[in-house]
C-alpha cells in the first residue's frame, strides 16, 4: 500500500532553515551557480552546522516515538547533488529525515500541495510570499535568530502572534486605516463574530490535533514530548474578547495568551522559551529574533507588496 500524509502533521522545510548554509548561499547570491554547486560537492561528506529551525524539527521529530504523526521533508531551491550534503547531515544530527524535493534554483512551492503540508520553513522570502499566496502556512526564517538553549527538553513550545498570523488581517486592516480607538470599536463590536481564519490556523490544528492525541494516551503509552503553544499579541483588553472568543469557537484551546498592549514581546518570549516564535511584523521579529528562533508571516496588510 502506498505511504499517505494524509494524517500526519507535514513539515516542508529548506535545507537554509534547517542548516547553516549561510557561508554557501553568499556564493549562490552572487549569481554564480557554478560555483555555489562546486562548494557544495567540496563538502559532500562534511556536515552543516545547525540552522535556525533545527531544534524545532529535531523535537517535533521526537513525536513520532511510538507511532508516525510527523513527517519532516526538505524542500529545497538547491540541486539535487546538494541535496546529498543536506541528507548526510541529517543523518549525521539522527534527524529521521527521508524525503525530500530539490529544484535546482527553480520555486518549490508548488509541492506543497502534494506534500499537504501544515507549515513551510524557508529563509527565501518570495518562496514564502508565494506559499502563503497559495493557501499554506509559511514563514521566512530569519536565519540569524538565535537558538534558544531550552530548559524544556521534553516539551515544543510554540508561539504565535494573533493578527495576520493565526487570525485574518481585517482588525489590523481598521487598526492601519483609523488607528486605535476605531479598532477597539470595531472588536467591541464584533466581540461574538469569530475572526476569519488566518495563515497559520492550520498549524495550531494540526498541533492540537497532536496535543489531544498525547493526552489521551495510556501511561505506559505516553509520548516523550508534549506540546505547549502561546498567543502572544498586542492587543490588549477589551479586545482581547473577540480573540479568544474566536479560539473557542475553532474549539481550540491554547495553553497561555499574552495581552501585551504594545509592550515589547521579547521579554515575554524569553520568560516563555518557545522553541519557535511567529509574527507578521517585521519589527516584532527583530526584536524576538534575539530571543529566539523566529518566522516572519508574510501576510495581510502590512506585508503588501
Amino acid at each position: 500500500m502506498a505511504f499517505s500524509l494524509q494524517d500526519k502533521l507535514v513539515v516542508a522545510i529548506s535545507s537554509r532553515a534547517l542548516f547553516d548554509f549561510e557561508e554557501e548561499n553568499r556564493v549562490y547570491e552572487e549569481g554564480d551557480l557554478h560555483a555555489y554547486e562546486t562548494l557544495q560537492r567540496e563538502r559532500l561528506n562534511v556536515p552543516a552546522k545547525p540552522g535556525v529551525a533545527f531544534p524545532l524539527i529535531r523535537k517535533l521529530l521526537a513525536l513520532n516515538a511510538g507511532a508516525h504523526r510527523v513527517e519532516v521533508v526538505i524542500l529545497s531551491r538547491s540541486d539535487p547533488i546538494s541535496g546529498l550534503r543536506a541528507f548526510h547531515s541529517c543523518r549525521e544530527y539522527g534527524l529521521a529525515i527521508e524525503r525530500g524535493v530539490f529544484t535546482r534554483g527553480r520555486a518549490p512551492f508548488g509541492y506543497l500541495k502534494p506534500l499537504n503540508a501544515s507549515l513551510f520553513l524557508s529563509a527565501n522570502q518570495d518562496d514564502v510570499r508565494d506559499a502563503l499566496a497559495a493557501g499554506f502556512p509559511a514563514a521566512r526564517v530569519l536565519p540569524e535568530s538565535a537558538k534558544m538553549a531550552s530548559k524544556y527538553p521534553d516539551e515544543i513550545r510554540i508561539a504565535f502572534d494573533g493578527d495576520a498570523v493565526l487570525f485574518s488581517d481585517e482588525a489590523e486592516r481598521v487598526f492601519q486605516k483609523d488607528g486605535l480607538r476605531a479598532f477597539l470599536g470595531h472588536e467591541i463590536h464584533n466581540k461574538d463574530l469569530p475572526l476569519a481564519d488566518g495563515p497559520l490556523k492550520p498549524l495550531l490544528e494540526a498541533l492540537h490535533r497532536l496535543q489531544n492525541v498525547a493526552g489521551e494516551a495510556a501511561p505506559t503509552q505516553a509520548a516523550p514530548m508534549r506540546i505547549r503553544t502561546a498567543l502572544v499579541t498586542a492587543r490588549s483588553a477589551p479586545a482581547h474578547e473577540r480573540a479568544i472568543r474566536t479560539l473557542m469557537a475553532w474549539n481550540i484551546e491554547i495553553d497561555e495568551a499574552m495581552f501585551l498592549g504594545g509592550l515589547d514581546k521579547s521579554a515575554f518570549l524569553r520568560e516563555f522559551e518557545p522553541d519557535f516564535f511567529f509574527d507578521d511584523q517585521i519589527g516584532h521579529c527583530e526584536s524576538a529574533r534575539v530571543v529566539t528562533a523566529t518566522g516572519h508571516v508574510l501576510s495581510g496588510i502590512v506585508n503588501a507588496p
